[in-house]
């Protein structure tokens, strides 16, 4: 299994953005543990779509 490191930001608008490094992966949230929950689906959606 690969790592994938995401940068997270606060978002202007409120809440949290995330996006990945090395592949063209990114997400949002309210909170920090919807931001995970976002990065966890986004990742399994765009390895899905690759595959």
């Amino acid at each position: 299994m690969k790592e994938i490191i995401f940068i997270v930001d606060e978002s202007p608008e409120g809440g949290y953005e995330a996006r990945a490094l090395d592949h063209s992966i990114f997400t949002d949230g309210d909170d920090l543990e919807q931001l995970k929950a976002n990065v966890k689906d986004a990742v399994a959606t765009h390895f899905d779509a690759v595959e």
